[in-house]
């Protein structure tokens, strides 16, 4: 769900304005597309409580077009996140949307935006790629190339469902469900996005914690990295998706 990328020809919305813009008719909107404000209108609550944290987050939108790149991702650049969406010529964007059940694209949306800024949050700290506190004297079992961008994928996807154990807590089992799914489909067992061992860890939400966003699921990540990484077949402990 993220990259880090060199950002070249990019618009970046500061939060003002682009507060205006949510709030404008759709015909004093031409700056974004359809697509563009369906994915910041349900990212919206994440993007309002990094600025309430007062995080140095800012908002691009990739005016070119961007076919190969996910629809959000992340990138970091003179010391500022920048939330980046690429949705110009880019069938995923749609596609993604179209796939979730409608009464949940917008918590499906805000879960994502969250999975991004707990990146943004690592990066901030100056932690990007480093193993969690409290993981001193553990063994990691996932020795690949990999294992460090796993780690924050994992820390992405666990922050993402402490948003929803906090904001939407009741429904927290489709969106478990939904990730799982995700992280499931076209598994490569120990590649970066295989953070299946942290999802299967929080399929009850109270294995999360309480607290602050970025703190209340540590504890369960350095569970995660400890986990052997499994071919697909014997990972699913819940019914696996077909």
């Amino acid at each position: 769900m993220s990259a880090d990328f060199r950002l070249s020809r990019v618009a970046v919305l500061a939060f003002a304005g682009l507060l205006s813009l949510l709030a404008s008719s759709g015909a004093r909107c031409a700056e974004l597309n359809l697509t563009e404000q369906r994915w910041l209108q349900g990212a919206w609550p994440v993007i309002a409580y990094a600025k309430q944290a007062r995080l140095p987050l800012d908002v691009v939108v990739q005016p070119q077009a961007t076919p190969d790149n996910p629809p959000l991702s992340t990138a970091f650049v003179d010391g500022r996140c920048k939330l980046v969406l690429s949705m110009r010529a880019n069938p995923q964007a749609q596609a993604t949307l179209d796939a979730i059940e409608p009464a949940l694209v917008d918590a499906t949306l805000e879960l994502m935006a969250a999975h991004e800024l707990a990146h943004c949050r690592r990066y901030l700290d100056g932690a990007w790629f480093q193993l969690p506190v409290g993981f001193v004297g553990g063994v990691e079992t996932d020795a690949s190339l990999d294992a460090a961008p796993r780690r924050e994928e994992g820390y992405g996807d666990l922050v993402g469902l402490a948003w929803t154990q906090s904001r939407h807590p009741e429904l927290y089992p489709h969106l478990h469900a939904w990730l799982l799914h995700e992280r499931l489909t076209e598994r490569v067992p120990g590649s970066a996005h295989d953070t299946v061992a942290w999802v299967q860890l929080a399929l009850d939400p109270a294995t999360l914690g309480r607290g602050e966003l970025f703190d209340a699921p540590k504890s369960l990540w350095i569970r995660g990295a400890l986990a052997p990484v499994s071919p697909r077949d014997e990972a699913c402990r819940a019914p696996c998706p077909d």
